[in-house]
Order: structure tokens, then sequence, then C-alpha cells
């Protein structure tokens, strides 16, 4: 097992690397000069530009400005914004809240998704079934902007049960509309994932062995048929743990949501490469550490799986 984590830290170097020169480039590569933005409608004045882009570091190669920002970032230095300050403040004031929303958004996504798939796959052409398979096709069709603007006028604007926009985003309570609206694509897919899972396996031999052992039903839905059955489960809810950390930019949006989603958004359009390139850099991390949760979980779930 050891050896196997070694091995996959190892892989993730390579592909950090990777995925933040090509981030990194793609920011850079955006039309516009971030630095004369900070004049707004009027002249930059050329020596101050220069000096500006020289303290910046944009005036060097590509190449160096994306060497010297890793070797700043193994340091713990993401940089600093256009307005001077501290990159890393900026994400540890904004991750606590997307966090939050994330970690609300997976629950609900889990909970209600697998229930859900379980008692389809259970009843597979039956009426509960048919109705989870047209709701879950339903919720995949509908664009989230659009979904956020429906539960918007439903449950703000007509029921009156919540404001239209996050007013407070450490309030927990307030966060709950947009959670739902951020993982309810995602329990679409747990749910069809479940559900198909479990009525391929309910016909497996290990089921039947169990029936005829006189096992309770219970037992053998939860310790047999469930645990084998939420391998392909768990491989898209490790993937989209660090989906819901980077998608949440929309939901952050339509809500005015205060986390790295509304942060980074911002500074998109401000074209503050150090910024996205540093939320980028998180994600990422993000989503090396889920694969590798996941693949240590298969041994959980499946005894066969053994990692020498």
């Amino acid at each position: 097992m050891g050896r196997f984590v070694a091995r996959r830290l190892l892989q993730m170097i390579p592909v950090f690397l990777g995925t933040t020169a090509l981030i990194f480039y793609m920011v850079h590569a955006l039309p516009g000069d971030p630095v004369a933005a900070m004049w707004g409608d009027k002249a930059p004045d050329p020596v101050q530009l220069a000096a500006l882009r020289h303290q910046m570091g944009f005036d060097k190669p590509l190449v160096q400005q994306y060497l010297d920002y890793m070797g700043n970032l193994l340091t713990g230095d993401f940089g600093t914004t256009l307005a001077g300050r501290p990159v890393l403040d900026v994400i540890t004031e904004a991750l606590p809240v997307t966090v939050r929303l994330a970690l609300l958004a997976f629950t609900i996504e889990i909970v209600l998704g697998v229930s859900i798939g379980l008692f389809a796959g259970l009843r597979r052409g039956k009426a509960f079934d048919k109705g989870t398979l047209v709701m879950t096709l339903l919720l995949i069709s509908i664009p989230v902007p659009v979904l956020g603007f429906i539960f918007q006028t439903i449950f703000a604007d007509n029921l009156k049960w919540v404001t239209p926009t996050v007013q407070d985003s450490n309030d927990i309570t307030q966060l709950m509309l947009p959670a739902i609206v951020l993982g309810s694509l995602s329990l679409a897919y747990v749910a069809r994932l479940t559900r198909t899972s479990i009525a391929e396996n309910i016909k497996a031999d290990y089921v039947r062995t169990a029936v005829a052992k006189g096992l309770p039903r219970r037992k053998v839905i939860g310790t047999h048929l469930l645990r084998n059955s939420m391998i392909p489960v768990v491989t898209f809810l490790g993937t989209d743990l660090g989906a819901l950390m980077g998608g949440a930019i929309v939901t952050e949006g339509i809500f005015n949501v205060k986390g790295v989603g509304n942060a980074l958004f911002h500074a998109i359009n401000l074209k503050e490469g150090s910024t996205v390139s540093g939320f980028v850099a998180f994600l990422v991390l993000v989503y090396l550490a889920a694969g590798l949760i996941v693949d240590l979980l298969y041994a959980v779930l499946d005894p066969r799986i053994r990692y020498a």
C-alpha cells in the first residue's frame, strides 16, 4: 500500500506542473493588458506603465514568468493581485465559504442520490424507477443558470422562504438553496449510476448465494449488494468533489455567494493572472487528492482489490 501511495504521489507531479503551465499560458494569452487596465479609460503613462510591468515581472519571457511563479509557489507565495493584496489572503478568505457550499451540495447528492438510486434499482421497471429516470433526465437537461433562476423564482419570489441572493455567506442556512442548485446535476448522475449498478448486481451470483443462505434482506442489500455497487459511484463522487469546487463559479455568481467561484470570476474579468493561477493550482491539488482517496477506497469497498 505504501509503495502504491508513493507511486501515485510521484505521478501527481507532472500532472500538477502540466495543468498549472497550461492555465498560466491561457490566462496570459487573453487579449488586453491587465496593467494598462489599471488606468481605466485614461491613457496610461508610458514610463509608469513600463515601471509597473517591470515591477510585476510582465516584461520577462512567459517561460521565465512561469518558472518564477512556480518557485514562489513552492515557498507558499501565491503572488499578489494587481491591487497589491497577497493572493493567499484572497484564497483563505473565499475558500471556507466555497468549502461549506461544496460539502453541503456533496452531502445532498450523496444522501439523496444514493437513496433514490437504491430504491429505483430495487424496483426496476416499476413506477418509482420510471419516475426517477424522468426526474434525473430533466435535471441533467436543465442548465445550472436556468435551474438557479427557477429556484429563485419559486422559493424566493413566490414562496418567500429564502432571499433571492445570499446576504451572509457565512450563514450555512442561507447556502441551502445554492447548494441544492449546485448539487442537482451531480445528484441526477449519482442516482442514475446507483440505480444501474444496483439493477445489474442484484442478479449476481453472490447475491443469490447470500439469499439462499438465509441472510436477512437488510444485510444482503447493505453489506453485499450496496457495497459492491458503490464502486462506480465512488469514482464519480471523487472527481465530482473537485468539480463542485470549480463549478461553484456559476452558482456563486447567481446567488451572490462570496466564495472561490465569485473571486475567480472577478479575477478573470480583471485579467489577474496570478490570482487565477493561484486558485487553479489549489483546485488541481483538490482533484489530485480526491483521485488518490478514491483509489484507496476501492480496496475498502471491494476486498478483491489489493495494492501491492
